[in-house]
């Protein structure tokens, strides 16, 4: 008890209030509460942590809200066992009505059923397993961003259709890492490809991977699948290089790679790299727009998809809660975003799907060489736009019970 004291203790020092004009009767008790889980100091802090709170707020501002919202934030530290009991705290004691961004798809799956219990909602936009539009499903959630098989049918079957036809997969020891090699390891197969071995490495607290390196390159496979994401995935590519992994012939394949990864290689090392994403900073006008605010708050940095993807789920669950005038019960709150089509700044319109899965064009990017970059952080060049339509695992595919 007192060491899990001093784990809330600690999160309580991360909490950050955005309030909106207040007529909150409507609202279960005053005040409608969302709870950005995250990241806040480790591996996973840059593509999510203190960036998504301030993309929550950011969000809240935006909309405008009739009624009053306050925005609080811990960190998870990428443990289920504590992000459980954060949940809990914040759904028994605090009177979170949602819960947002969730990075650590092993966290994801802890709390999505303390939600659907409490009859909240939980809204991923980090966590990437597609089992929570799948096996995990419920009617409490919502997953934002991407997901494994998104990521696993742009960069795999690209990467397959263009000759990479031998993979060996370097898989993080956990949920995301084993449905990222599942479903990559799927489309492989799929497209007349070949896996021929794969290696675990425990999560979180793997630095050295010279010894899964060494594995990967022994088995002469032309791809070497990276089934990791954040600072696995940076670790993993600046030691490649070391090996001259790439130079004898063997190419990368970073399953999932944010903005604020090729940030920390640098284009000299990451260049050429091909990634599956769900947003860029400079595609568009309103993209570039709250990119610059987001670095003037945020220490220079450029906003990552997911950062993107926790403003949108919470703009739209804010237009949920007003279209209701209530936030007091999470599966109507769910039932009346997938009823409504979704449409922000950022991704546009689009819709959640029966089974809780938001869809959305997906992107197919190649990072630039760096006499191709006309500035910082002007990474990516897009290679192909995926539709909506064909991003995202098909409805009746995913086993999802909601689904009839």
């Amino acid at each position: 008890m007192r060491i899990m004291m001093k784990v809330f203790m600690g999160v309580a020092a991360a909490a950050i209030a955005a309030v909106g004009p207040a007529s909150a009767q409507q609202m279960s008790d005053g005040v409608v509460k969302i709870g950005v889980l995250n990241d806040q100091s480790g591996l996973y802090a840059d593509l999510s942590g203190p960036g998504s709170v301030w993309a929550a707020r950011k969000a809240v501002a935006d909309f405008k809200p009739s009624f009053k919202v306050e925005v609080i934030a811990a960190d998870h530290q990428n443990k289920p066992d504590v992000g459980a009991s954060i949940a809990r705290q914040w759904l028994d004691v605090d009177k979170v009505d949602m819960i947002v961004d969730v990075p650590t798809s092993s966290v994801v799956l802890a709390i999505n059923q303390i939600v659907k219990e409490k009859n909240k909602v939980l809204m991923v936009s980090t966590g990437a397993t597609a089992d929570l539009t799948g096996k995990a499903c419920t009617p409490n959630s919502v997953h934002w961003t991407y997901d494994t098989w998104a990521l696993a049918n742009g960069t795999g079957k690209a990467i397959v259709k263009t000759g990479g036809d031998t993979w060996f997969f370097i898989t993080a020891d956990y949920a995301f890492g084993h449905a990222l090699e599942r479903d990559t390891e799927a489309v492989v197969n799929a497209n007349g490809g070949k896996v021929l071995g794969k290696v675990r490495t425990p999560f979180p607290g793997t630095t050295d991977f010279s010894s899964f390196l060494l594995q990967a390159q022994a088995s002469k496979a032309k791809i070497i699948g990276l089934a990791n994401a954040g600072g696995d995935t940076i670790n993993s590519i600046k030691q490649a290089a070391e090996f001259g992994i790439v130079k004898g012939g063997q190419n990368l394949a970073g399953l999932l790679v944010f903005l604020t990864d090729i940030h920390a290689l640098g284009l000299q090392t990451a260049q050429g790299l091909i990634m599956t994403e769900a947003w860029y900073w400079d595609m568009t006008d309103a993209n570039r727009a709250f990119a610059k605010e987001f670095a003037e708050a945020n220490k220079g940095n450029h906003p990552t998809m997911g950062q993107a993807g926790v403003y949108s789920a919470v703009y739209h669950y804010l237009r949920a809660v007003d279209a209701l005038k209530s936030d007091a019960d999470g599966a109507k709150v769910v039932a009346k975003m997938k009823e409504m089509p979704t449409d922000d700044k950022l991704f546009g319109k689009g819709q959640v799907r029966a089974d809780g899965r938001h869809i959305h064009p997906m992107y197919l990017f190649e990072v630039k060489k760096p006499s191709e970059s006309k500035g910082p952080w002007d990474y990516y060049k897009v290679r192909a736009t995926i539709p909506a339509d064909e991003a995202f695992r098909p409805l009746k595919d995913g086993g999802c019970p909601l689904v009839n």
